[in-house]
């Protein structure tokens, strides 16, 4: 940096160590990168709560970057913006004055925008005999400019953890209307168990909860709600292995046994003739939800626990679909330009690069919410990185991850071929089809 470039505030105003930091950082542009302003301010946006400002603060800096003439922030003397108060107050639609300083300082102390102050502290700029600005005095918009990249890792963080507070919190749900139903089922069919102490657990547990859980509050809970579930799932089983020895010809006489299989005779009579415990409705309706949550059992044995039938295609789906992560890294080595620090070292990297490269594609984050919840976020990243690769042959890159995603429903697309496709392409043995 040149020691002559650097300013100092004017007036009462004292020069700090971090004004002097953030100069020293503007100083320090890539100037082979130009970067699309409203994409910069919506990831600012989306970053906002770790860059520490507000969305009055942003109003202030979208109406800022308003003024500047160009779509595209580029490296040079061009970046300073000097619009008078009024103007801005009214492209905050009306801001008061003092708020206005109040955000206008904000911006300054966290290192989005540099204050350029003249001799006399007034906003101008001066041009030569053909119009062209030589020096402004205003709003440097630089430190935007340099801290990109950092902005767009931290919201591709914000994102990532919002993604999993989500995936979270439907666990949550899913799990708190299984365990109500299922101790209502103990309930009924068996007065003797003990529904009311296990009743008891479950409304403790998810009383710690606040109205709004986040990450840390909900994991926790999920714990407690997942052993409990196991717990009930036990003792419906055992309940429904004594109802199906119950059945039995030789302790009841209700089985019919029948030396002609096709015969059209059925056995429900006999369960009529019987005195049980309760009807056989209502025996036939327990048994099916009993089979039909014992499904729904995580962390048990995987031959009489499983998962529903489209959570366990779905499932299946993602784990014959996984990569190594060296592999999807030599078939598409361009998403690594978008990981932390220009490079990808872990699936965390990939999935944090793939939301960058997902705001740039412009794929929308419904599409790709939907994409990890069908394929998981491993294999939506690897999909994204293959798309990057492809970029210039797809016209729509949001159309076309929907349309995996749907065809991975219907499990007619894996990301297998797709990445040894761009393996084999960037090898150079086989082209890819354009």
């Amino acid at each position: 940096m040149e020691r002559g470039n650097v300013t100092t505030p004017f007036g009462r105003r004292a020069m700090t160590l971090g004004m002097f930091a953030s100069q020293v950082t503007a100083s320090e542009i890539d100037s082979q990168q130009p970067i699309d302003k409203w994409k910069l301010f919506r990831t600012v946006c989306e970053a906002k709560a770790v860059v520490g400002v507000s969305d009055r603060a942003l109003a202030v800096l979208n109406a800022l970057l308003s003024f500047y003439p160009k779509v595209e922030l580029t490296s040079g003397k061009g970046l300073v913006v000097f619009p008078s108060n009024n103007q801005l107050a009214l492209r905050t639609h009306g801001m008061a004055g003092t708020t206005l300083r109040r955000h206008l300082a904000t911006l300054v102390e966290v290192g989005l925008i540099l204050r350029k102050d003249s001799p006399n502290g007034k906003r101008y700029a001066r041009r030569d005999t053909k119009g062209t600005i030589g020096d402004a005095f205003g709003f440097d918009l630089s430190p935007l400019l340099a801290r990109a990249h950092e902005l767009q890792t931290a919201a591709a963080s914000v994102a990532l953890a919002r993604q999993k507070a989500q995936l979270a919190r439907e666990r949550l749900s899913l799990c708190r209307r299984d365990l109500s139903k299922l101790i209502d089922v103990l309930r009924e069919t068996d007065q003797t168990s003990n529904w009311n102490d296990l009743q008891s657990r479950y409304l403790l547990a998810v009383d710690t909860l606040p109205r709004k859980p986040g990450l840390a509050e909900i994991e926790p809970v999920l714990v407690q709600l997942d052993a409990l579930r196991v717990e009930v799932l036990n003792q419906l089983e055992k309940l429904l292995n004594l109802e199906k020895s119950g059945a039995n010809d030789s302790q009841n006489g209700c089985h019919i046994q029948s030396s002609h299989p096709d015969s059209s005779t059925e056995s429900e009579p006999g369960f009529r003739n019987e005195a049980v415990t309760f009807s056989c409705s209502a025996r036939t309706k327990t048994v099916a939800l009993v089979q039909e949550s014992h499904h729904e059992a995580i962390g048990t044995d995987a031959a009489s626990q499983t998962e529903p039938r489209e959570r366990a295609r779905v499932e299946m789906c993602r784990s014959t679909q996984a990569f190594p992560l060296s592999t999807v890294l030599k078939a598409c080595p361009d998403i690594a330009d978008y990981g932390p620090g220009g490079r990808v070292q872990s699936w965390r990297d990939l999935m944090m690069a793939a939301v960058v490269v997902r705001s740039m594609l412009n794929v929308s984050q419904g599409a790709h919410d939907e994409a990890c919840r069908v394929l998981g976020p491993e294999v939506a990243a690897t999909v994204l990185a293959c798309i990057l690769q492809r970029s210039p042959h797809i016209t729509s890159a949001g159309g076309y991850l929907r349309d995996l995603t749907r065809r991975s429903m219907r499990q007619e697309f894996a990301v297998g071929p797709m990445v040894m496709a761009l393996l084999r392409a960037n090898s150079g043995n086989v082209p890819l089809a354009s």
